[in-house]
């Protein structure tokens, strides 16, 4: 497979070719973001997350699905095609300015590199802040989409209503459809920090007029950096009715280093820095207050991408994240280590472990120093007390090689039981989505010859009966000669499949998506 092969766009909606029977209560739409662009002219991007966005939409009505698929057409977009170059920077790779161009143009050029103004080429993920709908990275600027036609409308920058530089591409959202999400603030008033905000749900009064979906955004949390220029990497937050769980690792963005890697001509992904040696600090912020609680939770160096859920038991919050020992992923996807055989074990690999922490919140007066204040039957994860209010704690591992952690999200923030995603165990590049049972420790694949399925997201049956009564979407990239490519839908109880719909176009290699219930 060639992942760094341009992709073609089919902004018109095409029938699929169903095999076996979609569940008449599936209505609505998959919508997938992820790079499809990886050429412009004489010049290429040399990592994978840089490409510009390809959207993808899958939707579902009355038994049958239509496919369809859109460049975001982002101000990126518009400069490097306009150019027929890469003329803007991404995080992997630098764009440079024409030889051709004047002194003056190189040092504008320069200046904007210093500071950098970020690319809005937004292909890791699409979110949804009030009723809209946004393709984002994690730079300050989302772009408004369509969910049904996927054409691209207004460029919103966060720094217009927020401080925030760099802001995960994963909020969470709760009932009453607020989202909640974080952001560093880089350097503002001499300062570096983590803004915890919420974009609320439209507001009565602005119901049916067009009001910026941040309006009324507001700053719940400050979180204080460890170290002043070097904020930890942040891609994801942990979630529960009272709580935000957010682990600052030791994986770090060495900001002196990225305002000058452009004089000395490395990428600011080069200005990523982890420090095996360092701990990693768990903050765990009161969502009412969002002021931090009293304790401090300390565990071993470790890189977190994607957090799997969070929820309260009794005196303990337990949150679930998938854990790198190291960041070797990022390496992973430079296009010139893809192009090696797509799959083959890589020595420089390290899979994941899905790891369980739980902290205890209670007060530690009176506990001896030594001791561990988990009290849950059901894990081995500890906290050990080193001291008044500071506490060590060890993972429960439940799992390993499992990456891409989707829940059925009426779950999220509670006692959960299943998690699907993809099985990594020898590459970054998935051939298998699986089930994982939480309590049993059981796993159940899906899988095909020379297939390689998306993440797995699962969507609830209306009034289901169970956690898991519902099914899975994954869009499949079929490499079987002569085949089609497919999405395919499998039973989210038996991870049997119930149907596949074979596209007419060609499918390619995304990051993440969200499911769009009809008429919401």
């Amino acid at each position: 497979m060639d992942f760094s092969k341009n992709a073609t766009e089919r902004p018109e909606p095409c029938k699929a070719e169903v095999k076996g029977t979609i569940p008449d209560w599936l209505q609505g739409t998959l919508l997938r973001n992820g790079p499809g662009i990886f050429s412009v002219g004489e010049t290429s991007y040399e990592h994978w997350f840089d490409g510009m966005s390809l959207m993808t939409s899958f939707s579902f009505k009355d038994g049958e699905m239509t496919h369809r698929s859109r460049f975001l057409r982002s101000d990126t977009y518009k400069a490097n095609m306009g150019a027929d170059r890469i003329v803007v920077s991404e995080m992997g790779t630098m764009a440079y300015p024409d030889p051709s161009k004047n002194f003056i143009f190189k040092a504008i050029t320069f200046l904007n590199h210093t500071v950098p103004d970020f690319t809005d080429n937004g292909s890791s993920n699409i979110i949804k802040y009030g009723d809209d709908y946004f393709a984002t990275s994690e730079t300050n600027y989302i772009r408004k989409i369509d969910p049904v036609t996927l054409e691209t409308q207004d460029k919103v920058d966060y720094m217009k209503y927020l401080p925030v530089n760099l802001a995960s591409s994963h909020p969470h959202y709760d009932k009453e459809g607020n989202a909640y999400n974080i952001g560093i603030s880089i350097a503002e008033k001499g300062k570096t920090k983590y803004i915890l905000f919420k974009v609320p749900a439209v507001s009565a009064k602005d119901k049916g007029k067009t009001v910026p979906a941040l309006k009324n955004v507001e700053a719940i949390s400050t979180v204080s950096c460890r170290s002043l220029l070097t904020p930890s990497y942040c891609h994801s937050i942990g979630f529960t009715d009272n709580y935000i769980i957010f682990v600052e690792q030791p994986f770090k963005l060495d900001i002196l280093k990225m305002a000058t890697a452009y004089m000395r001509g490395v990428n600011w992904a080069s200005c990523l820095k982890f420090c095996p040696d360092e701990n990693t600090l768990i903050h765990l912020i009161d969502r009412r207050t969002g002021k931090e609680v009293d304790m401090k939770y300390y565990t071993g160096s470790m890189v977190i991408y994607h957090h799997v859920n969070a929820f309260e038991d009794g005196d303990h919050v337990v949150f679930d994240v998938i854990a790198y020992n190291d960041n070797k992923l990022y390496d992973m996807f430079y296009l010139k280590n893809l192009k090696k055989d797509a799959g083959s074990q890589d020595s420089a690999y390290s899979k994941p472990s899905f790891k369980r922490f739980a902290l205890p919140i209670k007060s530690d007066k009176g506990v001896g120093v030594g001791e561990n204040l988990v009290k849950l039957k059901y894990t081995t994860a500890s906290a050990v007390k080193e001291k008044e209010g500071k506490f060590t704690c060890q993972s429960e591992v439940l799992c390993e090689g499992f990456e891409l952690p989707r829940i059925n999200y009426d779950f999220n923030g509670n006692k959960y039981q299943f998690i699907y995603g993809n099985i990594v165990e020898e590459s970054a590049l998935s051939k298998q989505v699986a089930k994982f049972d939480t309590e049993t420790k059981t796993m159940l694949y899906w899988d095909e010859e020379n297939c390689w399925p998306s993440e797995p997201i699962f969507v609830p049956r209306p009034n289901g009966e169970s956690e898991d009564d519902g099914v899975i979407l994954s869009s499949v990239i079929n490499s079987n000669p002569g085949q089609s490519s497919f999405l395919v839908i499998l039973d989210g109880r038996t991870f049997k499949e119930v149907a596949r719909a074979y596209v007419s176009a060609e499918l390619y290699k995304d990051m993440h998506g969200i499911f769009i219930p009809q008429g919401k």
